[in-house]
C-alpha cells in the first residue's frame, strides 16, 4: 500500500495539472451550487442581485483557471479581480474566499518569500474592497478572521516550504557524503593496489631472473650433463609457472574482477568455439557457427581475443535483443583473421553504450573489444544492420603479430 501511494504521489507531482485541475473543477462545482442556493436575508443592507449567466461566468473565472496554480502561481493573480466584481454587483456570496486560500497558500510554496508576500498583499486588499461592497450589515465582522485565514494560509505554505528544503538539503548531504565515502574507499584500494603491483612486480621479476639463469645453465650442460640439464630445465618451468600465477592474481586484483576457481586453466581460443556457441545456445540464443578459409594455428593472444570478441558480442545478445537468433562467421585471411557476429534483435538497443545510453564499464562491452582487437593493430566495426539487429565485425592482421 505505502509504495502504491508513494508511485501516486511521484506520478501527481510529474503531472500537478491532473490534481489540480481536480481541485479546480470540485471549487467550480461548489461555487455553482452555493450561488444557486437559497440566500440568507437576514442584514441586508440591499437587495441581492439574481444569479445570471455574467455571475456563473465570472464563479468560473475565478475557479476554474486554478487548474494551472502550480504552474503560474503569480500569473493567477488577476484572479481576485471578477471575485471582486462579483460582490460589487451585488450577486449572493459564494467561494470567492476558498479560491483566495488556496492561491494564498500555492504562492507561499512556490515563490521566493518577497513575492509570496506580495501575492498575499494582494489577495487580502482584494478581499477587503469585496467586504466593502457586500450587502450584507454584518460583513465587517468576519473582516478579522477572513484575513487571519489569509495569513495562515500563508504561513502555512511557507512552513511546508521550509520543510521540503530541508528534507532536500538533507538528501543532497546524504548523497555527497555517500559520494565522498565511496570515492575515499577507491581511493584506498587504488592505493592498496598500487602496492601489491609493486611487491609483485619485484617477486616476478625476481622469478624471470632465475629463469633466465637456469635456462642459461641449462644450455651451457647440455652437451655434457643431461640429467642435470633436465633438472635446470624443469626448475626453469617450475619457476615460470609460479610466475605465471603470481601475475594472473596480480592482474585480477589490478581489473577488480573476481577470479573463477579455474583461474589457472588454459586461456580459451578459436578451438572452444564450438562449446561457447553450445552454451549460449543452452541459454536460449539461437547461434549459427560458420568457419570460412583454412583453419590454422594463430597467435595464442590473437586466438584469446577472437574467442573473447565473440563471447562480449553473445553476451549482449543474450542480455539486450529480446527474442532473436545469432550467426558467428570466422574467416580465416592470408594475412588477417575476420570475426563476425551479427544478430536479428533490437539494433543499437544491444549496445548501450554505443547510442548514447548508459556507459559500459571500461575493460567490458564495445570498450573491451577495441582494446583487444587495437592492441594487435586491427579494426573493430560495430552498429546496427543494414537488415536489422546488430552486427560486430573484427579484423585482426595475423602477419603482423608473427612478426
Amino acid at each position: 500500500m505505502g509504495a502504491t501511494w508513494a508511485r501516486a504521489r511521484a506520478w501527481m507531482g510529474q503531472h500537478p495539472t491532473v490534481p489540480d485541475g481536480a481541485v479546480a473543477v470540485c471549487l467550480a462545482v461548489l461555487a455553482l451550487l452555493v450561488l444557486k442556493a437559497e440566500p440568507a436575508t437576514e442584514n441586508l443592507r440591499e437587495p441581492l442581485r439574481d444569479p445570471d449567466a455574467l455571475a456563473v461566468a465570472l464563479t468560473l473565472a475565478y475557479t476554474l483557471p486554478l487548474v494551472l496554480r502550480r504552474r503560474h502561481p503569480l500569473a493567477l493573480l488577476p484572479l481576485v479581480v471578477p471575485a471582486v466584481l462579483a460582490s460589487v454587483l451585488g450577486y449572493p456570496p459564494s467561494t470567492a474566499v476558498l479560491s483566495g486560500l488556496l492561491l494564498v497558500y500555492t504562492a507561499a510554496l512556490q515563490c521566493p518569500r518577497r513575492q509570496s508576500f506580495g501575492a498575499f498583499g494582494v489577495v487580502v486588499v482584494a478581499y477587503l474592497v469585496a467586504t466593502a461592497f457586500d450587502a450584507y450589515d454584518d460583513a465587517w465582522a468576519g473582516t478579522v478572521a477572513g484575513g487571519a485565514m489569509f495569513f495562515g494560509a500563508w504561513a502555512f505554505g511557507r512552513a511546508i516550504r521550509y520543510r521540503r528544503a530541508y528534507t532536500a538539503e538533507l538528501e543532497a548531504r546524504a548523497q555527497r557524503l555517500e559520494a565522498e565515502r565511496e570515492a575515499a574507499v577507491r581511493a584506498t584500494l587504488s592505493e592498496e593496489r598500487a602496492r601489491i603491483a609493486r611487491e609483485m612486480h619485484d617477486v616476478v621479476a625476481h622469478s624471470i631472473s632465475v629463469m633466465t639463469v637456469q635456462a642459461s645453465a641449462a644450455r651451457r650442460m647440455a652437451d655434457r650433463d643431461i640429467v642435470r640439464s633436465k633438472e635446470a630445465m624443469a626448475a626453469v618451468e617450475d619457476t615460470g609457472r609460479a610466475a605465471l600465477m603470481e601475475m594472473r592474481r596480480i592482474l585480477g586484483v589490478l581489473r577488480d574482477v573476481e577470479r573463477p576457481d579455474d583461474a589457472l586453466a588454459p586461456q580459451p581460443g578459436t578451438c572452444d568455439l564450438p562449446d561457447l556457441v553450445g552454451k549460449v545456445r543452452e541459454a536460449g540464443l539461437g547461434v549459427e557457427l560458420q568457419v570460412e578459409g583454412g583453419p590454422r594455428p594463430l597467435p595464442a593472444g590473437v586466438e584469446l581475443a577472437v574467442y573473447r570478441i565473440v563471447q562480449e558480442a553473445l553476451t549482449n545478445t543474450l542480455k539486450h535483443a529480446g527474442p532473436a537468433q545469432a550467426q558467428v562467421r570466422l574467416c580465416y585471411r592470408p594475412a588477417a583473421v575476420e570475426v563476425e557476429v551479427r544478430d536479428s534483435g533490437r539494433g543499437a538497443a544491444v549496445f548501450p553504450g554505443a547510442s548514447g545510453g548508459a556507459a559500459l564499464r571500461p575493460g567490458h562491452g564495445l570498450v573491451g573489444m577495441r582494446e583487444r582487437v587495437s592492441l594487435y593493430g586491427g579494426s573493430l566495426q560495430a552498429g546496427p544492420g543494414s537488415g536489422g539487429g546488430y552486427v560486430v565485425n573484427a579484423r585482426i592482421p595475423v602477419e603482423q603479430v608473427r612478426a
